[in-house]
This record gives structure tokens, sequence and C-alpha cells, in this order.
């Protein structure tokens, strides 16, 4: 698996990336994932999101929210 960890300017670890065809075989090997599926999202909902994503990185800065290990994350599911 190919997973990217996605850095802020100094360095600290904000996200993952994860290939589409190795989500795909995540989603078969764990079903749960299947109620996180993706799909064309419209200008509202994709706005929504980047806001919401921008809110909590600014937390996370911030020190007032908690970010989570990649791996963590992945233990998790």
């Amino acid at each position: 698996m190919q997973v990217q960890v996605i850095k802020d300017s100094k360095g600290k670890a904000q996200g993952i990336y994860i290939p589409i065809d190795d989500w795909e075989k995540l989603k078969k090997q764990f079903t749960g994932l299947k109620e996180f599926d993706y799909g064309d999202p419209d200008r509202e909902q994709l706005i929504s999101e980047l806001k919401q994503s921008v809110s909590e990185l600014k937390l996370i800065d911030e020190g007032k929210l908690k970010a989570r290990l990649a791996k963590e994350l992945l233990d998790s599911l």
C-alpha cells in the first residue's frame, strides 16, 4: 500500500492519502468502510467540507484538537 502522509508547513503530519486502488481493496476487506464511500460532491458540499477541514486544522494547530496518527486511524478500522 502506498500511503502518503500529508504534512503542514511545519512538517507535522495532518492527514493521509490512500490511492483509489488501495481504498477499493480496503473496502472489500473491511465492510464497515463502505459507509465512507465517495461520490462526486456538488459544489456546496465541497466548499462545506473544505471549510470544516480548514477549521479543524486550525484547531489542531492551536492545540485545541488532537490530531490522530495515520497508524492509529488504520488500526481502528
